[in-house]
């Protein structure tokens, strides 16, 4: 087996009402930065021991369905790297 850092980024779908990046994007905007969109995002690293990426993967993608997501209204992405 060997220990990988999975990577998961969960984010409120667009058109999900986002207050936290609204307001910072506002602050951000009087300090003169010129912006489209801002969305806030939660980062998640997991140490685990898989026997390949494909399997840490699967189970960080599982830990992202049943706990550290709401897929009705977050999108996340997994990505997976040795340790």
């Amino acid at each position: 087996m060997t220990t990988y850092t999975a990577t998961v980024t969960v984010r409120l779908k667009r058109g999900v009402l986002d207050p936290e990046a609204e307001t910072t994007k506002r602050a951000l905007e009087r300090l003169g930065f010129e912006l489209d969109a801002l969305r806030s995002a939660d980062q998640f690293e997991v140490d685990l021991d898989a026997e390949s990426p494909e399997s840490a993967a699967e189970r960080a993608d599982e830990m992202a369905e049943r706990l550290l997501a709401n897929p009705t209204i977050h999108d996340y992405d997994v990505e997976v790297a040795e340790a």
